[in-house]
């Protein structure tokens, strides 16, 4: 897959339209929907998006995201899709109206031969376009409105996933996504307090762009095998003011610092709380893991 942080000349592709934060279920039949239609008429796909959403312009605050840039990168690289433009949303872009950004924009650039959208896709200045918008300029290409998606008749939503997700509920999350929960970053040298309780952890600076999940331990899959991790501020040995995610690998000893590894969450397994003794904390440790085994 081709990444373009810039417009370029493109013609005759079929296009999927959003901002696919999480790349869940939902996006994905989106996503889907464009590179079946592109690999059936013999052209090419694309999807077109953001570099940030739209609500940092507009309100001066970026939401917290479920995905970084690159994990979203990535997702959508594996669902097959040629070209992906990651455009700066600035005040070019904001002011233009529906009909600006789809003669502007996707025509002059692309010629789409299709675009697929979300059932809730708004684009253009105050929200003035949406599938209707979309259907009824269908002369000029083939279009695709994808209706929601749902489990347990509950509609999958970036939103929805984000409310699951600072609750702890990650199961929950982890089903609406389609795969799970995850953080990516280097290994950086702590205290090695996890060493002299005789669990030696990985740890890494949860990114400040995704999502809070509430401090807790959690049962969760690593690049180097099945583990536990401590998310929070270790109020029984330093309560630090910073939150680390340290992770205790099973059957792992090696020295992995500066290594940048995936870190994905399939369960929380309590909250974090303050023992009495470490030999409390060490005890509790012991049964956090017998859980996962």
């Amino acid at each position: 897959m081709q990444v373009f942080y810039e417009l370029t000349e493109n013609k005759n592709l079929a296009l999927a339209l959003g901002y696919f934060d999480g790349v869940h279920l939902g996006h994905q039949e989106v996503i889907k929907s464009t590179v079946d239609y592109a690999n059936k008429h013999n052209t090419k796909s694309a999807v077109i998006t953001f570099k940030d959403h739209p609500c940092c312009y507009f309100y001066g605050v970026c939401p917290k995201y479920i995905l970084s840039r690159q994990q979203r990168e990535e997702e959508i690289a594996k669902l097959g899709v040629d070209f992906l433009y990651e455009l700066d949303f600035d005040k070019t872009l904001a002011e233009l109206s529906a009909e600006e950004y789809l003669k502007n924009i996707l025509i002059k650039y692309f010629s789409p031969v299709a675009i697929s959208t979300g059932f809730n896709h708004h684009f253009g200045a105050r929200k003035s376009g949406d599938a209707e918008f979309l259907r009824r300029h269908q002369d000029r290409f083939k279009y695709f409105e994808i209706p929601p998606q749902k489990i347990n008749n509950e509609i999958i939503s970036s939103t929805t996933i984000r409310n699951y997700l600072q609750k702890g509920d990650i199961t929950n999350a982890n089903k609406m996504l389609g795969k799970n929960f995850s953080i990516t970053g280097k290994v950086i040298e702590g205290q090695k307090l996890g060493r002299k309780l005789g669990f030696r952890t990985a740890n890494l600076i949860y990114p400040a762009e995704i999502v809070d999940i509430p401090f807790g331990v959690y049962e969760v899959q690593t690049t180097y095998g099945k583990g536990i991790t401590n998310f929070g501020i270790r109020p029984t040995v330093c309560n630090t003011k910073k939150a680390v995610a340290e992770t205790h690998i099973l059957n792992f000893e090696r020295d992995i610092y500066g290594e940048e590894i995936r870190v994905e969450f399939l369960n929380m397994l309590r909250k974090e709380q303050k023992f009495n003794s470490v030999d409390e904390l060490k005890k509790q440790i012991s049964k956090d893991i017998s859980k996962i085994l």
